[in-house]
């Protein structure tokens, strides 16, 4: 069984400290269980800014607006939404850390 499989079929609980400066979510992917990490990162006005390194977020296959969907979760404090919306792709968030 895949590392993969396992965070689809039983999620962690992902916990994110309250008005965060930066969040990484570490996530799997359903291609070799390969790693990669998606980071938030508020802006001096407030709003967040995403990327996920080298990777194309487009490369995620998330539903809907993710770009848009995502930072608005993010500014709203919606983690949960964001774990939701990043888990409607092709990876499976494993775990988090915020500052």
């Amino acid at each position: 069984m895949s590392l993969y499989r396992d965070l689809r079929l039983n999620p962690p609980k992902i916990e994110v400290k309250e008005n965060p400066r930066e969040v990484h979510f570490y996530l799997v992917s359903c291609m070799c269980d390969n790693k990669y990490k998606m980071t938030f990162k508020r802006k001096e006005d407030g709003q967040y800014s995403v990327s996920a390194g080298i990777q194309a977020l487009s490369n995620f296959q998330m539903k809907g607006d993710y770009r848009t969907d995502l930072v608005w979760a993010a500014e709203d404090g919606e983690w949960d939404k964001v774990v939701e919306i990043i888990n409607s792709g092709v990876q499976a968030v494993e775990s988090a850390r915020s500052r």
